[in-house]
């Protein structure tokens, strides 16, 4: 008669805990849609720093300063033509539905393309087979449109990435 049984909290949690795993699994077979995250304050940055310094290198020095001062100024120039099209357009989003795939063709570009999935081909992670100037991992998309790349630093969390790529591997039937 000694025996412990459990108190009021315990059969809580379990039966709490079997709904949340069932309401995720039906949420990961069901239509959802990520936001893209852009490097706003990046790009605001690299127009601020290489901005006020080319500015310090044009005037100041010699001819190998003015040189370095103006690429400087190029970068910053990119960088603003970037923070601006943050500010006019949104990230993006990638949507995962019954009928297709909405893939933005790059970072607050304002255009989407809508693919079935017989139109996919593959979907993958590069990991380590990274361009220095990328973040890793890469989630790519081959369709017959083309191929999609989305960088790890497009995206809130690593999640997110493999959400996408499990929910379209289920959809082709691929493991």
């Amino acid at each position: 008669m000694s025996a412990r049984q459990p108190g009021p909290g315990a059969a809580a949690e379990r039966d709490s805990g079997r709904p949340r795993a069932r309401a995720a699994r039906s949420d990961s077979d069901g239509e959802f849609q990520i936001a893209l995250e852009h490097g706003r304050w990046r790009h605001f940055g690299w127009l601020a720093i290489g901005g006020a310094l080319g500015v310090f290198l044009v005037w100041k020095l010699g001819t190998v300063g003015k040189g370095l001062g103006v690429v400087l100024l190029l970068l910053g120039a990119v960088n603003l033509v970037r923070f601006a099209r943050t500010l006019v357009r949104s990230a993006g989003a990638i949507a995962v539905g019954s009928d297709g795939v909405k893939l933005p063709t790059g970072l607050c570009s304002g255009q989407a393309h809508a693919i079935g999935y017989g139109g996919i081909r593959h979907a993958f992670f590069l990991r380590r087979a990274v361009p220095w100037t990328r973040t890793g991992p890469i989630l790519i998309i081959e369709t017959e449109r083309g191929t999609f790349t989305y960088p790890r630093d497009w995206f809130t969390s690593d999640s997110d990435q493999r959400r996408i790529a499990s929910a379209i591997h289920r959809r082709l039937a691929r493991p």
